[in-house]
């Protein structure tokens, strides 16, 4: 009988994904549920990039170019440069959403059994990419406790090895929701430079920072232009998830003409999702001033909750949209399936992402919980309080 690769049988299930059957049940059974677990916001894409879908002129759908049109790629560096990141169309390759960008970054800068540090907990998927492309990940943990801030140089300095090729951070961060200061990233960039690596960002929430901070991208940092790639999709920007559109930039030539390879082998990004991504980059400011104050509203909202409930723990994000919640619990998996399936307040439940997913450490985060907070205060209320009822009566 044939079999499956070793290759598949290690890809990791996604921790956001993997409980959708226990959900899709609930609704069989009538009940309302509160998806906590996945950062699709429910805040409304800009008119402006709906309407450019409806009123294209084209005839023919067809190809654009493997590394996207120019246009779009000249308005994406004009971009960058209102947020002090100064590039040349050249230097982007517009991909399938940023986990092609993840893939293309991985394929071009790492062999297989190459090793890259990741501070933990990181986006789930990395474990995925890094499994797909035969790359180990070397964590180094960040804790609760510090709220997640970047641990010492000194513990990212006893991870290299010959075999390791990059640093990947996301910042903010996803699922901590963690801000990395000025301070830190020029940290990062010392080290890299010292021991000649990668420092790879994955920048998808640059705009969202709270309390007035800033985000500092690692393409500000001087004399780093031969290290640094960075990560970017229009995903969560402009409430975009579906468009499945991101990009690779990075001022190393050798670099971009390797990733440049691998678009071609997939042809081209998709074309009217550029039409769509193109137009979204005419979004008024206006339109980030009201979705940050409404996230940082919701953020607060959760937070006060949360800390409401005996024994819960969590970090307060800087950034994006998500926190981890640590709970008086041995089993986070357990308990999200017994969330879905049997518990329920007046008909509704909610539906988190059990943190250690998050983790490639094995055992870590087993008590910890991902939350998106892209729900309206309303249902962030409600949902908290689901789950401070069901810790009353969870057993493990």
């Amino acid at each position: 009988m044939p079999t499956i690769s070793n290759k598949g049988k290690a890809m990791p299930q996604s921790p956001i994904r993997k409980l959708v059957p226990f959900a899709e049940n609930a609704y069989k059974l009538g009940k309302t549920v509160y998806h906590l677990n996945i950062g699709q916001p429910d805040i409304k894409t800009p008119q402006v990039a709906l309407d450019a879908v409806k009123v294209h002129s084209l005839d023919i759908l067809a190809y654009t170019r493997s590394e996207g049109s120019e246009g779009y790629r000249t308005k994406i560096a004009d971009y960058y440069a209102k947020n002090d990141i100064h590039i040349n169309h050249d230097d982007i390759i517009v991909t399938t959403g940023g986990s092609e960008a993840l893939l293309f970054a991985f394929g071009s800068i790492m062999d297989t059994d190459d090793e890259i540090i990741i501070p933990e907990p990181f986006y789930a998927n990395y474990n995925g990419f890094s499994t797909a492309s035969g790359v180990k990940v070397v964590p180094v943990i960040s804790k609760i406790e510090d709220n997640f801030a970047l641990p010492p140089i000194e513990e990212f300095e006893k991870l290299i090895t010959p075999k390791t090729k990059a640093i990947l951070i996301c910042n903010p961060g996803n699922p901590t929701g963690y801000l990395y200061s000025k301070e830190e990233i020029k940290k990062l960039a010392s080290i890299v430079k010292k021991h000649d690596l990668f420092l790879i960002a994955d920048e998808v929430y640059r705009e969202f920072a709270y309390d007035g901070a800033k985000h500092y991208s690692i393409l500000q940092e001087n004399d780093l232009d031969q290290h640094a790639i960075i990560i970017d999709s229009v995903s969560k920007r402009y409430s975009m998830c579906g468009a499945r559109i991101g990009c690779m930039v990075s001022k190393n030539k050798e670099v971009i003409q390797t990733a440049l390879k691998f678009a071609q082998a997939r042809l081209s990004p998709p074309t009217l999702a550029q039409i769509a991504s193109e137009a979204a980059l005419a979004t008024p400011q206006s339109y980030f001033d009201e979705v940050i104050s409404e996230y940082v509203e919701r953020r607060n909202t959760l937070i006060e909750e949360l800390q409401k409930i005996d024994g819960v723990k969590v970090a307060k994000p800087k950034g994006a949209f998500y926190c981890i919640a640590e709970l008086p619990i041995n089993d986070a998996d357990a308990f999200a399936q017994w969330l879905l399936e049997k518990f329920d307040v007046n008909g509704e439940t909610v539906m988190v992402a059990p943190a250690a997913g998050f983790y490639s450490t094995p055992g870590v985060g087993l008590n910890q919980i991902r939350i998106a907070y892209v729900l309206n205060k309303e249902s962030l209320v409600k949902a908290v309080n689901i789950l401070k009822e069901a810790l009353k009566v969870y057993k493990d």
